[in-house]
């Protein structure tokens, strides 16, 4: 049986830096599929808003008092979050670099980014492997550092939930 990402275990990555975020503040679940972050973003008491093109994943939760799901296209669409300040925002597994200058002016001050996705050389290991969709060497430094501090930052080989080459950073905005 194949696991959905319903299944999915959260990111220890985003599990280890969410303690930094206030419970009963705002978060934002960027491309948040199946939800499993939006879900333990619950779980520690954040307000959580999860967007994605494709709602289905989380149907179960537009019905919870603590969740607001939005439908929206990030890249083809205008950005849904124009007047909102997030405490937090995460994103995994997700890279569409037209959103950088968003996210950043959706951060509240003093608010943390919490971003994983795939880098250059995971075409070693499957998908994705088009350059357009892996970051390159320090990329997401090069987004951050200039309006964010930051907490954590690696670019590396991990084998878990399965091979692949990753670059994460978690930064708290000025």
């Amino acid at each position: 049986m194949v696991a959905t990402q319903l299944d999915s275990p959260p990111s220890p990555w985003v599990e280890r830096w969410l303690s930094l975020v206030t419970p009963g503040t705002r978060a934002l679940d960027i491309a948040c599929g199946g939800g499993r972050h939006a879900r333990l973003m619950m779980r520690r008491g954040l307000q959580v808003t999860a967007v994605d093109r494709d709602t289905t994943g989380i149907a179960d939760l537009t019905s919870n008092e603590n969740a607001t799901v939005v439908t929206a296209d990030l890249e083809d669409g205008p950005w849904p979050f124009r007047d909102t300040k997030f405490a937090a925002i995460v994103v995994t597994n997700y890279l569409y670099r037209p959103l950088f200058p968003a996210l950043i002016n959706s951060l509240a001050s003093g608010g943390i980014v919490i971003y994983e996705t795939f880098a250059l050389g995971n075409e070693a290991y499957g998908k994705p492997s088009n350059p357009n969709f892996l970051l390159r060497p320090g990329e997401l430094l090069d987004i951050f550092v200039p309006s964010a501090r930051v907490v954590a930052y690696e670019d590396l080989y991990i084998d878990t939930p399965k091979p692949a080459m990753v670059q994460r950073i978690c930064a708290i905005r000025h």
